[in-house]
């Protein structure tokens, strides 16, 4: 290949969600009034949802353009904006309660359908994540089962909060639901937010807490599942971590392995070996089942890379997230990534994310031709942060 040839750019982590005018058109009629009085009550959380900028949440037109400036001719899809019933944003908001469950349920399958309509006004270009709850697991089934007939292409895992009702991910009771899933074979990606945080009060510190913790809460979803014997149960399972950073999965995998290997000798210092028989190191399972969307990462992060395995992460950009690096993405990868190969770079920037999300390469190269960015210019060094770029990936 050539130095002119461009690379084809499949983001692996942005959100989108309809407006609330475009959620009620989805709403079944005995839930309107409820609805209405539910949007009257909402207030916007969310500063990239804000004014004309909330737009590029739903908008096909402005979004394509945005995201082809940027490079970008691919996209997985998380939810962004609040669906009907629900206090927040999914990928932030707690699991529901026993009260509010029917309501957050409809809001959740409103969102599904309005997704896959937008992931099918662009064929290929783009790949939706069906929500689903764990509250009631022949819920969850229905909705794995309706996301895959309607075209979505995986499976968001929310995360469960440490002493609540709902079964914790290392237990049996989902069975049922990973057999379906890889039976389907939809992937399930856990994104890095609020789901699976402890509720930490009001106090001046709890939004530092929330900061400094969050990808704590997310990131044990790895151990929570390989630990448990997931993948040896399911072993065509695939989960993604998503927009959790990527620099603590090999000290992770490693104290996996450690621990695998007392388990295997019979006692954990003083404890007895749990009941849990793995015949492989869990850093096996991991290069087997499991990927890492890493979202603008920074040069630091980007080391880690080939220790994780360049087959096992995908590049993201959090389009429309402030932290994000929209408009600036070339200038992200050109920081971390200058002095990579070309082979490597097309794993991590679209090869990979098309294995896992099913996107087709040949179909997105016409676009990746014109919008994609060439081999020669992501090699050029940035030596400059480009002026307003907010993005982590610039720190």
């Amino acid at each position: 290949m050539s130095a002119t040839d461009h690379y084809t750019i499949i983001s692996s982590d942005t959100h989108a969600g309809g407006s609330h005018e475009q959620y009620r058109g989805y709403l079944e009629a005995r839930y309107l009034d409820e609805f209405d009085a539910w949007r009257n009550r909402y207030k916007n959380p969310f500063r990239d949802l804000q004014a004309a900028g909330r737009e590029r949440n739903w908008d096909d037109e402005q979004r394509a353009t945005e995201e082809f400036a940027d490079g970008i001719v691919g996209e997985v899809i998380f939810p962004n904006t609040v669906p009907p019933f629900f206090p927040t944003g999914q990928v932030i908001a707690p699991a529901p309660t026993a009260a509010d469950f029917e309501l957050r349920l409809v809001g959740l399958r409103v969102h599904n359908r309005w997704l896959a309509d937008f992931c099918a006004a662009r064929p290929n270009q783009r790949a939706g994540l069906a929500q689903i709850f764990l509250n009631d697991i022949d819920e969850a089934i229905a909705d794995v089962r309706w996301a895959k007939d309607h075209g979505l292409a995986g499976i968001l895992l929310p995360g469960v909060a440490p002493n609540t009702e709902i079964e914790p991910l290392f237990s049996p009771a989902y069975d049922r639901l990973w057999a379906v899933c890889q039976d389907l074979e939809l992937p399930i990606t856990n994104h890095s937010g609020g789901t699976g945080i402890p509720d930490f009060g009001r106090y001046p510190a709890t939004t530092l807490m929330f900061a400094m913790e969050t990808a704590f809460f997310a990131n044990r979803t790895l151990w929570h599942m390989v630990l448990s014997g997931v993948f040896e149960r399911f072993p065509r399972l695939v989960l993604v971590m998503t927009e959790q950073g990527s620099a603590w999965v090999p000290e992770t995998l490693m104290r996996m392995d450690g621990l695998h290997a007392q388990m295997a000798a019979g006692r954990i210092g003083e404890l007895r070996a749990a009941d849990v028989s793995l015949p492989m190191k869990p850093s096996e399972y991991f290069q087997r089942n499991c990927f890492v969307g890493a979202s603008f990462p920074t040069p630091r992060e980007a080391a880690s890379f080939t220790r994780i395995g360049l087959d096992r992460v995908m590049w993201g950009s959090d389009y429309p997230h402030d932290e994000g690096t929209p408009p600036y993405s070339r200038e992200a990868l050109r920081r971390s990534f200058s002095s990579w190969a070309e082979d490597d770079m097309r794993k991590i920037l679209g090869a990979t994310a098309a294995r896992v999300y099913g996107f087709d390469l040949d179909a997105l190269a016409p676009l990746a031709a014109i919008h994609g960015p060439t081999v020669a210019e992501l090699a050029v060094p940035l030596d400059q942060k480009p002026p307003g770029a907010r993005s982590m990936a610039f720190m």
